[in-house]
C-alpha cells in the first residue's frame, strides 16, 4: 500500500493510438529492461529481471485507458512492487514502527529510568527508516518515476 503509486493523465489520443505507441516497446532503467505488454484491455510494463543477481524491489506498472467522448482518453498509471519483492520492505517498515512504538512505551511507563534506552531505540528506528527510504528513492521510486516519464513522453 505505501509503495503503490498512481498517476492520472488525459490525452487527445485514442486508446488504439496509445496502444500502438507503447505496445511492444522496451525501456532501459538502470541497465534493466522493462517491456510493455497487453493484458486484459490494459498495458503492463514488467521488468525482465532474470539476469539480476542483486536484491531489488522492482515495480510492475499497469496502464489503464478509459475513452472519454469529448477529451480523448483518460490514462491511469499504477505502479506497485512485484509480489516476490514486497515482503522485505514491509518487514523493515514494521520493524522501524515497532522500534518507535517500543521506545514510546518504555518512556511512558517510566520516564525517569528509561530515557536513554528509549532515545536509543527511537534513534535506531528513525535512522534505519531514513536509510531505507533513501535507498527506495534511489531504486524502486526511481524506476516508477522513469516509467511514468516514458509513458508521458510517448502519449503526447
Amino acid at each position: 500500500m505505501i509503495f503503490n503509486r498512481t498517476y492520472r493523465y488525459s490525452t487527445p489520443l485514442s486508446k488504439e493510438d496509445i496502444k500502438q505507441r507503447l505496445l511492444g516497446k522496451h525501456l532501459q532503467v538502470h541497465q534493466l529492461d522493462f517491456e510493455v505488454l497487453e493484458k486484459e484491455e490494459m498495458l503492463k510494463i514488467i521488468p525482465h529481471a532474470e539476469e539480476v543477481s542483486s536484491i531489488k524491489t522492482l515495480p510492475i506498472t499497469h496502464v489503464e485507458m478509459q475513452a472519454n467522448s469529448a477529451s480523448g482518453t483518460k490514462i491511469i498509471v499504477t505502479s506497485k512492487p512485484r509480489k516476490i519483492d514486497v515482503g522485505g520492505p514491509y518487514l523493515i517498515v514494521i520493524f522501524c514502527l515497532f522500534c518507535i512504538i517500543g521506545a514510546s512505551g518504555f518512556y511512558l511507563m517510566n520516564p525517569a529510568e528509561s530515557f536513554l534506552p528509549s532515545l536509543v531505540m527511537l534513534s535506531a528506528g528513525l535512522l534505519i527508516f531514513i536509510i531505507f527510504w533513501l535507498r527506495m528513492e534511489a531504486g524502486y521510486f526511481d524506476y516508477t518515476r522513469k516509467i511514468r516519464d516514458f509513458i508521458k513522453q510517448n502519449i503526447k
